[in-house]
């Protein structure tokens, strides 16, 4: 009877590990702060502070219209800055790509987006988030 169950059981155990390692392995985001696309600018930044702590990978998502980004440029915490070059356009409650930042997790200073919108009329969130 034991042989009977033991197989199966096996086999569930296997499963359950697999699906906890998968578990693991995807990415926490955490929000760290926002900007609005206005009309009158054509970049904004967005203050992060080392008090945050240190990331791996950032992602833009955009609420409330449409926005193109040209570039977008890291500050880090010891003044290095990286200039990611973006040519994507997103949409409404759309996200960008990750993008994994150089070398072991980096504290972020701030995030400066340069862009332009396509309709006048509305004033998207752009959201900046990021994996530890």
């Amino acid at each position: 009877m034991f042989r009977k169950y033991a197989t199966p059981c096996v086999a569930l155990l296997f499963l359950f590990a697999f699906a906890l390692t998968l578990a693991a392995r995807a990415d926490h985001w955490v929000y760290l702060g926002n900007a609005h696309a206005d009309s009158a600018d054509d970049h904004k930044n967005i203050h992060v502070g080392s008090s945050d702590g240190s990331f791996h990978k950032v992602q833009l998502r955009v609420h409330g219209g449409t926005v193109e980004f040209q570039r977008v440029v890291i500050h880090y915490g010891n003044g290095d800055k990286e200039e990611l070059a973006i040519q994507e356009r997103i949409s409404d409650g759309g996200k960008s790509k990750s993008w994994e930042l150089p070398g072991e997790r980096r504290v972020i200073e701030s995030v400066e987006l340069w862009y332009s919108k396509e309709n006048l009329g509305t004033r998207p969130e752009v959201r900046l988030y990021a994996t530890r």
